[in-house]
């Protein structure tokens, strides 16, 4: 058993390279560590502000886009998902289970090579699911921009937040902020993604 990353890029404005992925699949692997959680798939889709949009309107009733969306798979039943949402305005009082038709992943994903020993893309073995990240490259490049740092950085952040959001984190109140935004700092800091 072992983490694995599947990926789909579903937006033209930004070139998503194998060198972006590999930071990715290293945050994962330092995640899981920090979380202890060894295994499991986590599926991962690049967006547009547009696709983005339509999700949020889908899931949560706002009609505008968001920077990421984490769909958790953990401890529910098999078609049933979690909708966790990367925003501040995040009502605990929207947060509800939502069958699915089929399972909540079906989407194609490309997958790339890694020697580390903690995260496997073998075909062969089929990891349970932790749940789905989707992020807006359009509304993370303009939050990279307005904060000065690397769209990689911005990458990294949202996908970390996206990955503590399907293990059950979540930041309701401010010490729930505080434990979740400090644990994602000192993620990415290990990766070397500073501001």
């Amino acid at each position: 058993m072992s983490l694995r990353l599947s990926w789909n890029n579903e937006q033209e404005q930004h070139s998503i390279t194998p060198e972006l992925i590999a930071r990715l699949k290293e945050l994962l692997v330092l995640a899981g560590r920090a979380e202890q959680v060894m295994d499991g798939e986590v599926a991962l889709s690049f967006v547009d502000d547009a696709a983005i949009q339509e999700l949020n309107m889908q899931y949560r009733g706002l009609d505008k886009p968001t920077d990421v969306l984490s769909f958790s798979m953990m401890e529910m039943g098999e078609d049933e998902i979690a909708i966790i949402y990367g925003d501040e305005e995040f009502d605990e009082e929207e947060f509800e289970f939502i069958e699915v038709e089929g399972g909540a992943d079906g989407k194609t994903g490309s997958t790339g090579s890694d020697e580390n020993d903690e995260l496997e893309d073998d075909e062969e073995g089929e990891e349970e699911p932790l749940g789905d990240i989707i992020i807006s490259v359009e509304r993370a490049a303009a939050q990279a921009e307005e904060y000065g740092h690397s769209l990689e950085r911005e990458l990294g952040f949202l996908f970390v937040h996206g990955f503590l959001h399907l293990i059950g984190y979540d930041h309701q109140n401010e010490d729930e902020e505080k434990r979740m935004f400090a644990k994602q700092e000192a993620i990415l800091q290990q990766a070397g993604l500073t501001r």
